[in-house]
């Protein structure tokens, strides 16, 4: 597209005849991202870091003040905890994340308040075994479905005791 636009004819005019041109002959047939949606854009304001912020989200990346980042790391290693294969990993894994909250604590907030308190290490193991017990006993077709009816209403009946002896985990 080096030819000037001819005199007299309206701009919109030639741009619309170049643009015809290009598609008829085919040109924009095989551009990078056809056929795929556009990238989502969420902010419509010039954001000179809009590089940075999309080379994030490509990466998984997120920047979180300390105590959210705490935050999300604590529900995250009782879910591990949970899913641990034996019980000296759980309580590694509790033991652990207790250190860095109780770390947390005694710190001036850099951001939002923490709002977790450390885990009690044998509750967390307690529940581990219930679960372990539940899953075995699903496994061997044990008690079938009354039992898993009764872990998981047992696991109900004592999630306020659990949430006060180390802070919710919902």
């Amino acid at each position: 597209m080096t030819e000037r636009k001819p005199p007299g004819v309206p701009f919109e005019s030639w741009v619309d005849k170049q643009i015809r041109d290009a598609q008829a002959r085919g040109e924009f047939a095989h551009l990078t991202g056809a056929g795929r949606p556009m990238p989502e854009v969420t902010d419509t304001t010039y954001d000179e870091l809009w590089w940075i912020k999309r080379k994030m989200a490509r990466e998984g990346l997120s920047v979180l003040p300390p105590a959210l980042a705490l935050r999300k790391e604590a529900e995250d290693a009782l879910a591990a905890a949970y899913a641990a294969p034996s019980e000296l990993i759980v309580r590694r894994i509790i033991t652990d994340v207790n250190a860095k909250i109780r770390e947390m604590m005694f710190k001036p907030p850099p951001g939002p308040p923490l709002g977790k308190k450390p885990y009690d290490v044998d509750e967390v193991v307690r529940e581990w075994r219930e679960r372990r017990a539940a899953i075995d006993s699903e496994g061997t077709g044990g008690t079938g479905g009354a039992g898993r009816t009764e872990a998981a209403g047992g696991a109900e009946a004592t999630g306020a005791a659990d949430d006060a002896a180390h802070g919710s985990h919902a």
